[in-house]
């Protein structure tokens, strides 16, 4: 690959080398020109750059205003070229069924191409999603080069036991809660812990005037956020767990997120639903409608306190590592519902892991 010297990469690009059409899209990206960046990426990619179609296929379903039929030809166009990145992207989709009918064994097709193709996320989720602790150790020690390592450990994956859910316990009726006891191994959640790790950034609040998200002292703990485009097979296969025990779609789950208490961090007590009276959350009702439910993965245990805190019921959950509680936030008439007021206690020693999912009445692009 030829090196695009800056004082004629302009001038490359609009003669139409690709290279130099992709490498000013990252420029202008850098610099804040998103849409300018966009359109040289575009062009790239119509060029035949590979690297240019992933790019531009990730940013239409990763950013707003999304375009998901664009985003998913362009990045599967990119999979087929060979792109480590499109191909984990294009797994992701259809085990989703984003733009694409879904499919998990069509999904792991695509995760074992990616960790064909050297990715280096895709090779560790293969890994831990096989069902083979032989093959998953050769794997782990090395063998990444046996041309066949790939596919076995893809055709080891049991399907039906990463979908397999715990049996539910209806702890009230009026709020609904249910616990769900050991919904996740200890496995996958310090997978989803170490992947939120790096991530993880000041949690903020909705505006209820204006809608905005902003830090607030109510809120003292962290968070990172996974996109439909962000996720992972293991985060996938945990959403459709939590769609089976909830009746609820996936489609209408927001953006999954994983939350971490230090001590003395806390998130005070709060409704979930999303008031209608309030002008900052109009936007929001119009576009995914009411926010109907909230799932909590306890992530980890070795700490003290920091129970979930329900008032007004006069209920605290803390539970175990694996175990998950969720709870409806409107009523059986569909309003919000005031029992569900509730808070994220503080952390007396330790530091607390939870993943929440909140889920919409409508689909969306979570």
């Amino acid at each position: 690959m030829n090196l695009v010297l800056p004082r004629d990469i302009e001038e490359k690009a609009s003669a139409g080398d690709a290279e130099a059409q992709f490498e000013l899209g990252r420029r202008l990206e850098a610099e804040g020109e998103g849409d300018a960046a966009m359109a040289w990426f575009r062009r790239a990619a119509q060029s035949g750059h590979v690297e240019a179609k992933a790019v531009l296929g990730y940013r239409l379903l990763a950013y707003p205003p999304y375009a998901v039929e664009e985003g998913t030809l362009w990045t599967a166009s990119a999979a087929s070229d060979g792109s480590a990145d499109a191909a984990h992207l294009m797994a992701v989709l259809v085990a989703t069924g984003l733009g694409v009918p879904q499919s998990w064994p069509t999904a792991l097709v695509y995760l074992q191409r990616s960790a064909e193709f050297g990715h280096a996320l895709g090779r560790r989720e293969l890994i831990a999603l096989s069902a083979d602790a032989a093959l998953k150790q050769r794997a782990a020690a090395g063998a990444a080069n046996s041309p066949d390592i790939w596919r076995q450990l893809r055709e080891s994956v049991d399907i039906a036991a990463w979908l397999k859910v715990p049996p539910p316990r209806t702890v009230f009726a009026k709020p609904r809660i249910v616990v769900i006891e050991g919904f996740a191994s200890a496995e996958i959640c310090d997978w989803l812990i170490e992947r939120a790790r790096p991530r993880l950034k000041r949690a903020a609040i909705y505006d209820q005037q204006d809608g905005q998200s902003r830090a607030d002292k109510a809120r003292t703990n962290s968070d990172s956020y996974f996109s439909i485009p962000d996720s992972d097979l293991i985060l996938l296969f945990v959403r459709a767990r939590i769609a089976a025990v909830t009746g609820l779609p996936t489609g209408g789950m927001e953006a999954a997120s994983v939350m971490h208490y230090d001590v003395g961090q806390v998130f005070e007590h709060h409704y979930d639903y999303l008031d209608p009276g309030l002008p900052g959350y109009s936007e929001e009702l119009a576009l995914g409608g009411q926010r109907l439910a909230t799932f909590l993965l306890y992530m980890n245990d070795d700490y003290e306190a920091a129970e979930t805190d329900f008032p007004r019921i006069g209920w605290k959950y803390r539970g175990r590592k694996g175990d998950a509680m969720f709870f409806s936030n409107v009523d059986a008439s569909g309003e919000a519902d005031p029992l569900t007021l509730h808070a994220g206690l503080a952390p007396t020693r330790g530091q607390k892991w939870l993943l929440s999912q909140w889920i919409r009445a409508r689909v969306g692009l979570g």
